[in-house]
């Protein structure tokens, strides 16, 4: 595991708790990185350990998440995105490059609109553009179709770390060889409590309300208002590491990529969760995080 230092930014209802892995030079760029919606900062380590201190890595732990969970409402990506400008603001004056890993990269999104002097190119990871939802479905039903299995999991009780460790381990995106030290402590991190009733610290609330907010139109278009260089990194495979990603070429034509000025790239071999947690995505994301911190940085 890559050093990292614990920080803490105020925010609107208390503190937000964010991990720092310092770059070697002081002067070096600063990236900002956002997680998923029941994920926490520690997601971002592979990405980290790439990165060996050629930049300055910042990963808060979003409101209602790790050691954000106890801030208060109201939740939402747009208390996400706030939140995100505040962190950036307490780390310096200049703007920094901004990240973000599945509803992290709405949040992204929505953030470099709502905070334009904040940020500068962006790097959006298997998320950040939505599709044409179908009508006839309830928004909890739009929900529970996309993060239904994410969220039955913060529901459940673990009697000790290694059945939480067992748990993930014989989901279908974690094969033995996309397993860490990395994703051990990224997933060891969710949990709160006391054995044997271990649980995730995400709150429900939280999660319940960001992902509606996912369906939201300011959310939705914050992708098309983009006023600086963005890429898109997609996974091959999907959440259970289906052969369907959550993108492909066709859905995101329908999602109107060719109407906006990000940069589309697929990741092969690669789902939803190791394009963040394994080596060759951890390494694709890294190289377009170099770049967009200026061409210097690319070769170390």
């Amino acid at each position: 595991m890559t050093p990292y230092e614990e920080i803490r930014v105020p925010v609107t209802g208390g503190e937000l708790a964010a991990l720092r892995w310092p770059a070697r030079d002081p002067g070096a760029p600063v990236i900002v990185a956002l997680h998923g919606i029941t994920a926490n900062a520690l997601s971002w380590g592979a990405v980290a350990g790439v990165l060996a201190g050629r930049a300055t890595l910042v990963a808060p732990d979003l409101r209602g998440r790790g050691a954000s969970a106890a801030l208060p409402g109201p939740y939402g990506i747009a208390a996400h995105a706030d939140d995100a400008a505040a962190l950036a603001g307490a780390l310096g004056p200049g703007r920094v490059v901004l990240a973000g890993h599945s509803m992290g990269a709405f949040v992204a999104a929505l953030a470099a609109v709502r905070h334009p002097g904040r940020f500068g190119p962006l790097v959006l990871v298997d998320g950040g553009f939505g599709f044409p939802a179908p009508t006839h479905l309830s928004a909890d039903e739009l929900l529970t179709a996309v993060i239904g299995p994410a969220m039955d999991r913060l529901s459940m009780t673990f009697t000790d770390r290694a059945a939480y460790r067992a748990f993930w381990q014989a989901h279908p995106a974690f094969r033995s060889d996309a397993w860490s030290p990395e994703v051990d402590a990224y997933i060891q991190r969710d949990l709160t409590g006391e054995e044997p009733a271990l649980r995730s610290g995400c709150r429900l609330e939280a999660v319940r309300t960001d992902g509606m907010g996912l369906f939201e139109d300011e959310v939705l278009s914050a992708v098309r208002k983009l006023q600086e260089p963005a890429t898109l990194l997609w996974a091959e495979r999907g959440l259970m590491n289906e052969e369907q990603g959550l993108y492909d070429e066709t859905r995101l034509a329908a999602a109107g990529l060719s109407g906006t000025g990000v940069r589309a790239v697929r990741i092969d071999g690669v789902n939803h969760y190791t394009v963040l947690t394994g080596e060759p995505g951890a390494t694709r994301i890294t190289e377009t995080l170099l770049a967009a911190c200026g061409p210097e940085r690319q070769g170390g």
